[in-house]
């Protein structure tokens, strides 16, 4: 799931938790050949595959798992799906948007899985266009703040991307969050790589206007619909205007460890 300030950092340390479930590796591979089926299978030509490998190296997916999903998306092995994106409205708990991003081979499957996860955990498919207007694509580079050869600062940060389109730079207490419109992503990466500035990921998302705040027992609502969607295996992303206040974010650690 992704969201802004506070949630991000949350997505942030999830993403860890996903990788280990295993369903991280799934949806990565499928952003590795989608990318090489619809851009082609030059990494150098390509930025947005480029990106997705970047991406799926980070979380320690296997190269042979890599190669053998741009071989597929390339047309030089045969075996290849064809991948259809849906994007689902979503209303939640407390009247939380989501905006539910599919990427699948059988788009009834995913409708249906869709659906029945929203309606089990208190959630409502929304009108087209009601939850979408809710958030701006941007682009979203996240880079660590700890690096091999020193601390990267804040100011290392705006000073390496500015002049490349970075328009916001957020603090996710183990990393940054650098925002910039879609179309300066890159930009932005590449400005980060000449700075020898490593990256943990380069996206373009979904990146809402505003935030729905929540307290303790709507956020595990939310949370629990969330995790219901990202289970699913045609769900690529999950994006949210919740903002889940430091506060009820260490209630809810308190209430899992227990």
């Amino acid at each position: 799931m992704s969201g802004h300030s506070k949630w991000a950092t949350t997505k942030h340390k999830k993403a860890v938790v996903d990788a280990k479930r295993g369903k991280l590796f799934a949806k990565l591979i499928k952003n590795i050949e989608v990318a090489a089926r619809q851009g082609g299978g030059d990494v150098s030509g390509n930025p947005t595959l480029f990106d997705a490998i970047q991406k799926a190296k980070k979380s320690s997916v296997p190269n042979d798992n890599i190669d053998r999903a741009l071989k597929r998306g390339s047309g030089a092995e045969a075996g290849g799906a064809e991948y259809s994106t849906i994007m689902y409205e979503v209303y939640g708990p407390a009247g939380v948007a989501f905006l539910v991003e599919c990427l699948t081979d059988n788009k009834n499957r995913a409708a249906m899985e869709v659906r029945t996860a929203v309606s089990r955990n208190g959630g409502t498919l929304a009108d087209p266009g009601s939850v979408s207007r809710l958030f701006h694509r941007k682009g979203v580079v996240i880079v660590p703040k700890s690096q091999e050869a020193r601390q990267v600062t804040e100011d290392d940060v705006l000073e390496a991307t500015l002049d490349a389109g970075a328009e916001d730079v957020n603090d996710l207490d183990e990393a940054f969050q650098v925002i910039s419109e879609a179309t300066d992503v890159v930009d932005v990466r590449q400005s980060l790589q000449t700075a020898a500035i490593d990256y943990d990921s380069a996206d373009v998302e979904f990146v809402p206007t505003m935030e729905i705040p929540v307290d303790v027992d709507a956020a595990t609502k939310v949370l629990k619909l969330a995790d219901a969607l990202e289970d699913l295996d045609d769900v690529q992303n999950v994006f949210t205007n919740v903002n889940i206040p430091d506060d009820v974010m260490a209630a809810l650690h308190e209430a899992d460890e227990e």
